[in-house]
């Protein structure tokens, strides 16, 4: 069966559960890492300190409103890091602004999506996430 590692870069302790609640009920099995700001999240995805054996993701669900590095921060660095560039990086958020999405995409995000105030819409985000980014696409082997 295919598995997958996702690392979700968020402080929401309430979208943390929503979405860790709606990977566990997915097809497909999954192991989710969670960090709280940018500056875990670096450190995670460059194995540095307490991550120097953390697995690297396949995918990484991150929100911009974080602290210490905040969202765009945290994709700039990871999609000028040679080592880390090809994780796909989907901007998770509940910011809507033209700006963010620019910004975003100038970054090289692989995808934007607005989170959905509403908890059913919201686990329908994280199924339709799933469908698509783990079942339809493929992508890259781990180096």
């Amino acid at each position: 069966m295919k598995s997958i590692q996702i690392l979700l870069i968020e402080d929401n302790e309430g979208d943390i559960l929503l979405t860790e609640e709606a990977l566990l009920m997915s097809k497909i099995k999954n192991k989710v890492s969670v960090v709280r700001d940018g500056w875990e999240a670096m450190l995670f995805l460059e194995k540095k300190e307490k991550y120097a054996t953390a697995e690297t993701p396949d995918l990484v669900l991150l929100d911009i409103n974080i602290p210490k590095l905040n969202g765009h921060e945290v994709l700039s660095r990871i999609k000028s890091n040679p080592q880390i560039l090809h994780i796909p990086v989907i901007m998770l958020t509940t910011s809507s602004s033209e700006q963010d999405v620019l910004k975003s995409y100038q970054n090289h995000v692989n995808c934007f999506i607005t989170k959905p105030v509403e908890t059913t819409k919201f686990l329908e985000v994280i199924n339709g996430i799933e469908d698509f980014w783990i079942s339809i696409v493929q992508l890259p082997k781990k180096p």
